[in-house]
């Protein structure tokens, strides 16, 4: 079968001869060549997967895979293997009725304290004699059970064994079937890329070989013997380290509250003013001239039907009295989204051109988007306070990322043959910006607005929590008075203005 699948891929290779394809496999492989070209012209000679066992893969299991360099399988396997040297290694050293024997230990402790009890009662002639008798009998029964669970468990230590050796079997012939599979599969890619790992150099079969010693000793010992290394059941640690840290932290942010008093004063005083404008339009203006100017500005940007749902969404803000309230949520979310946006297209923009410098953001962009949005309160109320301004920070803060990052990434898609052919009729950088790449990106960077947008409605809540008013202040206080129904309707209120501002954002769908 070897030499018909030879013959036949020497017809089949195209970018190597036979020849050459046997030198290549060569220097892949670095050691047993011979077996190795064999089994890859095997299975190069029909697509898919083809049977083959490589024992020695078997044998080695974890090791082979990580000296060989495919080290997501090596996880896979070693994780596998360790659940079955944990079974075979409990089976033979294990204490397995552990848990029953310190409930027996319990049960004699809690008994020797009734038979006091019923001493005692019978010297005072105690009425609750009965009653102590009867709960003695019962944790006599309890402890009967305990011991003899105990020592079912520890009877079931060669069950462990067979199940952990079979268990042991099945990977190992699973690793022994993948094996080939998997690092004819990594030749076919080093064939393009050389930089792959290739060969079996000592130092990472050595690396392989601590990890899975390590992995595998730190886990049956562990599983099987709890206490026998205290160190495997807490981390080594000192409780006065976090404090120390927490101190220096704490120093940290008085200093440079103490240092940017006049930066953080200006700044609540510019997101208190832009604030306060907004609020004028949408708070103090009459509010049909309000709700006209929402709808009409649906219906121009998304059609008739958005419009008339936005009819129907401030009507029930405002027939439920959240009209104030929506308006105030509003005026703080357009606060945030318009420094968002504002900035944060220009800093796209730059992104998008200077791969090196979205190399030092983008870890920055990655830390505002999992940080917890309850953290992004503490160096904020420490910096600015409590309040709208502050309301409006933490906003910021957590909606930016995606009009940054769909800001690059449209910029990134934008086809580099349209750029050239621009550049070819003598098109500017500027022009080139603004009439090439801003209106073939588009589509994206929207989307990215639409989701600052919604993103920062969604610190709407959070915001509340350090004194910035709205419909946030209504769901606060419905959790904290446990009123499911105003929460709803609170809750609800906040969705149609997402809706609202979604549908108005998004425009009308593409035909």
């Amino acid at each position: 079968m070897l030499k018909v699948a030879q013959d036949n891929l020497t017809d089949e290779v195209k970018p190597e001869t036979a020849e050459q394809l046997d030198a290549l496999v060569t220097e892949f492989a670095g050691t047993n060549t011979d077996y190795y070209r064999k089994t890859f012209r095997y299975m190069m000679a029909a697509p898919g997967y083809r049977f083959t066992l490589n024992w020695v893969a078997g044998l080695l299991g974890p090791i082979w895979f990580g000296a060989r360099g495919l080290w997501s399988w090596f996880l896979a396997t070693l994780v596998l293997e360790t659940f079955a040297y944990i079974q075979i290694g409990s089976g033979l050293f294990g204490d397995l009725g552990r848990e029953s024997r310190e409930r027996a230990e319990s049960i004699a402790a809690t008994l020797e304290l009734r038979h006091q009890q019923i001493e005692a009662a019978e010297r005072s002639g105690s009425s609750s004699i009965e009653a102590l008798k009867r709960a003695a009998s019962a944790l006599e029964t309890a402890l009967g059970d305990a011991q003899a669970a105990a020592a079912a468990a520890d009877a079931t230590g060669l069950k462990f064994v067979v199940f952990g050796l079979v268990c042991l079997l099945i990977f190992k012939f699973g690793s022994a079937a993948l094996a080939n599979w998997t690092l004819e599969g990594q030749f076919t890619k080093w064939r393009s890329n050389r930089t792959l790992a290739h060969g079996l150099p000592l130092m990472r079969l050595i690396v392989a070989t601590c990890i899975f010693l390590m992995v595998v000793c730190l886990s049956v010992i562990k599983f099987a013997q709890p206490d026998a290394l205290n160190v495997l059941k807490t981390f080594p640690t000192d409780r006065n380290w976090r404090l120390v840290v927490g101190d220096g932290v704490q120093t940290g942010f008085d200093w440079t509250k103490t240092a940017g008093r006049g930066f953080f004063d200006n700044l609540t005083f510019g997101m208190r003013t832009l604030l306060d404008w907004i609020e004028v339009i949408l708070v103090q203006t009459p509010w049909p001239v309000v709700a006209l100017v929402i709808i009409l500005l649906a219906y121009l940007s998304a059609g008739a039907r958005v419009a008339i749902f936005t009819g129907a969404a401030l009507a029930y803000l405002g027939l439920l009295d959240f009209w104030e309230k929506a308006m105030t949520t509003i005026a703080l979310l357009g606060a945030a989204a318009l420094i968002s946006i504002t900035l944060g297209i220009p800093l796209g923009i730059f992104c998008a051109r200077r791969p090196r410098a979205f190399a030092i953001i983008r870890p920055i962009l990655d830390f505002m988007q999992s940080m917890p949005s309850f953290v992004y309160l503490i160096p904020v109320v420490a910096f600015i306070g409590s309040g709208k301004p502050a309301g409006v920070i933490a906003t910021m803060i957590f909606g930016s990322p995606p009009v940054i990052r769909f800001t690059v990434l449209g910029l990134q898609q934008v086809p580099e043959t349209v750029r050239e052919a621009a550049l070819a009729f003598g098109a500017t950088p500027r022009y080139l910006l603004w009439k090439v790449d801003l209106p073939l990106a588009a589509r994206t960077i929207m989307a990215g607005v639409n989701q600052t947008i919604l993103l920062s409605l969604a610190m709407v809540v959070v915001a509340s929590l350090i004194g910035a008013k709205g419909l946030g202040e209504d769901v606060l206080e419905a959790l904290q008075y446990a009123a499911a129904g105003q929460g709803i309707l609170a809750g609800l209120a906040i969705l149609f203005c997402a809706l609202i501002l979604d549908r108005i954002v998004a425009g009308k769908p593409a035909q």
